[in-house]
């Protein structure tokens, strides 16, 4: 059954009170709805997109669609007065088309929209004809009286806080809104609350959402969003390589620097096993330093010389010294910076023009200690925190040229580099260098950018 996502955005945030509707506030690079759209436009499971919105911003929304080469967003439909009339907007034009399909209704100010939940939502509706996302409240509820006197408390652990997406089968809201409708009395905030109260032998099951998927509402909000944005990562439903994602790496043309040992070695043998026409090359290997410019730039050189084009550039190099900073040596200082910082420079830098032209990706690697400076790893965690702000930056950069930038966000792996600083550790508490290699090849091949990417010990499948 087809999946449509129909994206809501017919408010005019009077209670942001920013002079333009919330939706088109610029955050992260993009307008807070080309976030949401992009969202669903690079979900595999979303079939087709239909934005509701006040008629006097289709052209905006249809720049938004041009710029991006959003390939989903099928319609543009009217908004109205209220949220519902939006709702019946979608609900409308597609029963027109004569099928049932899937609708998934969601907010375009809330733009945090994880990839999971949505594969969540979709799943549900394999067995129920209605879908809703919420969160646990971390608050006591309280009801009270118009004269604010407590009337009642609800248990906690029964009560959620809705988000989106909500989901239905098109059969099923459409014929709770036809009930409702002919309510004198209708007055709703939500769609499964439509459901609720006017099919009530229909289920609504809840699917978990996240704090993260908050709705833009306040100037607060906004602030929170962009820190948010900063922070952003997101996960693999499945950490395996695909049928198609190996078949998206075939014949392509890969250049892994940092290829001599752990996560680079790793995604060299992946990619050669998927038929990619794979250069490795690393100081260790003696072929090239990514901190000396002129290095990299002759061995893309070569590798350009040879294939005649380049698709994908990873830098998976780095340097982890782990000692308190007044011990530590401007040698060792120098290093660090020159590999971790100046060299993802260079490789950016010098590859662009490769990228460019086939519209291909770039890899890098952060650290979860980017998020916050650690005792004893002040110049890696800087780096890497340095890291996390580049690929952002150039992401944004390079959308008007199809380039795709992204970097991983590994949880303790066991590399070289990790044992050279560490020892022996229980591997039980580490990922493999091959899983984290194997979600690498996943990001190359996928649409998104600007994205930092966990892989996380407790997502692997036994």
């Amino acid at each position: 059954m087809k999946n449509v996502a129909v994206i809501l955005a017919g408010g005019i945030g009077s209670r942001l009170n920013a002079g333009v509707p919330k939706q088109f506030l610029k955050v992260a690079g993009m307008s807070v709805i080309e976030h949401t759209l992009t969202a669903f436009e690079n979900h595999p499971e979303i079939d087709e997109i239909a934005v509701v919105a006040n008629d006097a911003y289709h052209q905006k929304i249809s720049s938004y669609i041009l710029k991006n080469n959003y390939r989903k967003v099928k319609k543009i439909l009217n908004g109205g007065a209220e949220r519902h009339h939006s709702s019946l907007s979608a609900i409308e034009a597609y029963s027109m088309e004569g099928e049932d399909c899937n609708l998934i209704f969601h907010d375009a100010v809330r733009p945090l929209i994880n990839p999971m939940i949505i594969s969540n939502v979709v799943k549900a509706l394999d067995n129920y004809k209605a879908v809703d996302v919420a969160i646990p409240s971390a608050d006591t509820i309280i009801q009270v009286s118009s004269d604010d006197i407590i009337t009642n408390i609800p248990p906690r652990k029964q009560l959620r806080r809705g988000q989106t997406p909500q989901a239905f089968r098109l059969s099923t809201i459409r014929e709770a809104y036809q009930k409702a409708l002919a309510d004198p009395d209708f007055v709703t905030t939500d769609d499964c609350g439509v459901v609720v109260k006017y099919l009530p032998e229909v289920q609504v099951v809840v699917v978990n959402g996240e704090e993260a998927n908050m709705k833009l509402t306040y100037t607060e909000d906004f602030y929170l969003l962009e820190k948010l944005f900063q922070l952003r990562s997101t996960d693999f439903y499945s950490y395996n390589l695909t049928n198609l994602e190996q078949e998206k790496l075939k014949d392509k043309v890969i250049v892994i620097f940092g290829a001599s040992s752990g996560i680079g070695k790793d995604l060299m043998n992946i990619c050669h096993n998927c038929k990619a026409k794979v250069y490795g090359f690393s100081r260790r290997m003696g072929n090239v330093d990514i901190s000396n410019a002129e290095d990299v730039k002759s061995t893309l050189e070569k590798v350009f010389k040879e294939e005649g084009r380049i698709d994908m550039v990873v830098d998976t190099a780095s340097v982890l010294c782990k000692e308190p900073l007044e011990v530590m040596t401007y040698e060792q200082i120098d290093e660090a910076i020159n590999i971790n910082y100046r060299g993802m420079v260079i490789v950016a830098k010098e590859s662009f023009r490769y990228l460019k032209e086939t519209k291909g990706a770039l890899l890098f690697y952060t650290s979860s200690s980017y998020t916050r400076g650690r005792m004893n790893y002040t110049i890696y965690s800087s780096t890497k925190c340095a890291t996390v702000n580049f690929v952002q930056a150039i992401a944004e950069e390079w959308i008007p040229f199809g380039i795709k930038v992204n970097c991983i966000n590994p949880e303790r792996t066991k590399t070289p580099m990790r044992i050279k600083n560490f020892g022996i550790e229980d591997d039980s508490t580490l990922l493999k260098s091959e899983v984290v290699a194997e979600v690498s090849a996943k990001v190359l091949t996928s649409n998104i950018t600007g994205q930092v990417v966990d892989v996380k010990i407790k997502n692997i499948k036994s």
